[in-house]
């Protein structure tokens, strides 16, 4: 197993979200052996729970321990009620995880105001694996813990897709037209690191906009997949103010996104090297609680830089660029960043090995990025 950064309040009810795969259960056994565990996806327990959530006490033994663990919360958000009551009376520590914030959302639940926190599990971080992370290997599987271990790694997150399409978006209803949501996720794919436009999503997979624009939303609710927003503050530019569209990990974007003789790998190869770095970047600021936020920056005239963080902590800048070589041309975007912010930092991350400096912008090898990230940020 590997050591998570994850570093919750000792002594205290919290919710711990994260997709599926991301190792919360794996992290949950190891930090609390003794903890009551109850799973719904146990159908037979689920069944009880569904139909009457005032019988949970009855599956908790407060002579092991008092600390619950309830898998998957979710599937009946009802179940908070009850919940809320028993941290209330009975001072029982609830660790509530969930694999997707779709029926929370949509049914109002109790989110036990304020009396636990809110943290969320990743996909594995370069610091996390260690000696484990190849970047190649990275950029072709993700950091999906399991897929360390799995004898095929194409094959672990083919099947992973397809347990994730089964179990959540097929059994929980959330479409009714399963291989119109297929169309959808590899048209999706194309748009991998890019400003997302709904509208050409939706010709490209045959689906009607008003349901793309719901099928996007299925797959944050589901964790699958973020949005990164334009950079606008004090903007001195006329900006394309299109979000930025990534599913979470590349590997799962790797599995999803089709190929063929008009597909370059360079292509390719750059949409998962910026999918790494944002994944990677958008963990360690939560789980280290650095307090940025992420966006993109481009404008009308199509300069851009990949990665914009703001924060208490400073302004920094970063193009992506998976080439060795350091070229001009790298920098046009940045450049012109610092104009308007010249307070900023300004870095191009690329797949050279040595750290240069070209002006006021830096070149970083990547891989050095993502093993010290702290350090840079």
């Amino acid at each position: 197993m590997y050591s998570r950064i994850l570093n919750p309040p000792e002594n205290q009810s919290f919710f711990l979200f994260g997709a599926r795969g991301t190792g919360k259960s794996t992290w949950l056994k190891h930090h609390y052996p003794q903890a009551n565990l109850i799973d719904l996806l146990e159908d037979e327990i689920f069944i009880k729970l569904q139909a009457h959530p005032q019988s949970l006490m009855d599956l908790i033994d407060l002579k092991k321990s008092n600390t619950v663990v309830i898998d998957e919360i979710q599937r009946i958000p009802q179940l908070l009620n009850e919940v809320h009551r028993l941290i209330e009376k009975e001072k029982i520590i609830f660790i509530l995880t969930g694999s997707s914030a779709r029926k929370l959302k949509g049914t109002h639940a109790n989110l036990l105001g304020g009396r636990a926190q809110r943290y969320e599990m990743f996909p594995l971080v370069a610091a996390e694996a260690g000696e484990d992370f190849k970047i190649q290997d990275a950029l072709k599987y993700g950091m999906l813990p399991a897929r360390f271990s799995a004898v095929d790694e194409r094959k672990y997150l083919t099947g992973y897709l397809a347990l994730y399409v089964r179990e959540e978006v097929q059994q929980e209803r959330l479409t009714r037209n399963i291989s119109a949501f297929h169309r959808f996720l590899e048209a999706a794919s194309f748009s991998q690191g890019q400003p997302l436009v709904i509208t050409k999503v939706a010709e490209d997979c045959h689906v009607e906009r008003k349901t793309v624009e719901e099928y996007f939303n299925i797959l944050e609710d589901l964790l699958l997949a973020f949005r990164v927003p334009v950079f606008a503050k004090r903007s001195k530019r006329d900006l394309l103010n299109k979000e930025k569209f990534f599913f979470f990990d590349c590997g799962l974007f790797q599995a999803i996104r089709p190929r063929g003789p008009l597909d370059s790998d360079a292509e390719i190869g750059g949409a998962a090297l910026e999918t790494l770095v944002f994944q990677e970047v958008r963990a360690v600021n939560a789980l280290k609680n650095l307090g940025y936020q992420l966006h993109h920056w481009r404008t009308k005239s199509k300069h851009e830089v990949d990665l914009v963080l703001y924060g208490e902590r400073g302004l920094h800048a970063f193009e992506i660029k998976s080439t060795a070589q350091i070229r001009s041309e790298d920098t046009e975007g940045l450049n012109l960043f610092l104009e308007d912010y010249p307070m900023a930092t300004a870095t191009v991350l690329y797949g050279g090995s040595k750290t240069q400096k070209q002006g006021k912008v830096t070149y970083l090898p990547v891989t050095d990025f993502l093993t010290r990230m702290e350090d840079y940020l």
